[in-house]
């Protein structure tokens, strides 16, 4: 009995163990990679629920332009989410998975989309999208000190697409 009780307290500790090492990467170097990708997760999740909040609720003369544009904003933010959780997965962690953590660990708050003006949503995905953009470019100095050119190529990519959608939606209400 005492057997199986230590197996399973090694297995427990265990589980959580990082296997950065299997794909040829430091465990050391991979910590803070991992820390920093749920940190990211949980942006996500909050600025993924916005923008379908925005998506639901846009009215006015711009709704057609916008109920699309928030549509793929959207579509985007989910597959994101998805490859983001793969990657820690992949790293040997597990990711945030509890509304409890992606609320107490974002930078992005929730804001109630409910009669919000058009152009007051668009402002408030520019400003999602500047934290993401900084918390990725953060990121990437991470992980180029890590040698993990995998996840500095995925995080590259989010952040292209962010740019170039910040650059459009600044445009849409003449802050470029």
């Amino acid at each position: 009995m005492l057997i199986f009780v230590v197996q399973n307290i090694y297995l427990h500790l265990n589980k959580n163990t990082m296997k950065a090492e299997k794909i040829s990467l430091k465990e050391s170097k991979e910590k803070p990679v991992v820390d920093h990708l749920n940190e990211l997760l949980a942006n996500y999740h909050i600025h993924y629920q916005k923008v379908r909040g925005c998506h639901w609720n846009v009215k006015g003369k711009s709704f057609f332009t916008l109920h699309l544009k928030f549509e793929e904003l959207y579509t985007a933010a989910l597959t994101t989410i998805d490859e983001l959780a793969e990657r820690i997965l992949t790293l040997g962690k597990s990711p945030y998975s509890t509304f409890a953590d992606y609320i107490k660990k974002s930078k992005i708050n929730e804001i109630d989309t409910i009669g919000l003006k058009d152009t007051a949503m668009v402002k408030a995905i520019i400003e999602d999208m500047a934290v993401l953009i900084k918390m990725e470019r953060d990121i990437l100095e991470i992980t180029a000190d890590a040698g993990d050119d995998g996840t500095n190529d995925m995080i590259n990519r989010f952040m292209q697409f962010k740019e170039k959608n910040t650059w459009m939606l600044r445009s849409f209400v003449n802050e470029d």
